[in-house]
């Protein structure tokens, strides 16, 4: 029970050392404030008519004094823009102008193509949405096996000709894709072999 005691205190102990280490380590803000990145300073409005060792004596070096502005310069008067030719393309040569207008040709409108009545066209064959995940080559004279997934149940496999997933007819195995129809033979489509 007093070894028990002991580890605690002991514990407790090495947590304290520890957060004083980590307060000493931790970064502190300078007590002193930064340089400014303006080098000149210039005197208060207070110290103005001083000398330059009274200014400094009544301005200490860590305090900050104001700037030193020039009002007369903001009220002078500026030179006005001379007149200038402002062309944005002026390092590209002129379009040569548009022909006039003919006034014994008299502009004709397009003919509008009429368009088609009826009933509306049937909807696009959907894509076939199989993945070719494999191939087997059994050998010379044999046909090639192709193995097929729809992402929701186990890879089926089946030669060139076969129905697979009761909808689709393989017409051509091929090393890196296979050719696919629906059963009437509509929405031929190419898949390539994805391996996954």
């Amino acid at each position: 029970m007093e070894t028990e005691r002991r580890r605690q205190l002991l514990l407790a102990a090495l947590a304290i050392v520890l957060a004083l280490v980590v307060y000493q380590a931790w970064p502190r803000t300078s007590a002193t404030p930064a340089a400014a990145s303006n080098q000149r300073r210039a005197a208060s409005p207070a110290t103005a008519g001083t000398s330059g060792t009274n200014a400094k004596a009544a301005n200490p070096p860590g305090t900050p004094s104001a700037p030193d502005v020039h009002l007369e310069a903001l009220e002078a008067e500026r030179p006005k823009p001379g007149p200038a030719d402002r062309n944005l393309f002026r390092f590209k040569p002129k379009a040569p102008p548009p022909p006039p207008p003919s006034a014994t040709k008299p502009v004709e409108a397009a003919p509008v193509a009429p368009v088609p009545t009826g009933p509306p066209p049937p909807p696009p064959v959907p894509p076939i949405t199989l993945k070719f995940i494999g191939f087997a080559d059994p050998g010379a004279g044999k046909a090639k096996i192709a193995v097929l997934t729809d992402g929701l149940g186990p890879p089926v496999s089946a030669a060139e000709g076969q129905v697979v997933f009761g909808r689709y007819r393989i017409l051509k195995i091929g090393v890196e894709s296979i050719e696919m129809a629906y059963l009437d033979g509509r929405g031929r489509q190419t898949i390539r072999l994805t391996g996954s």
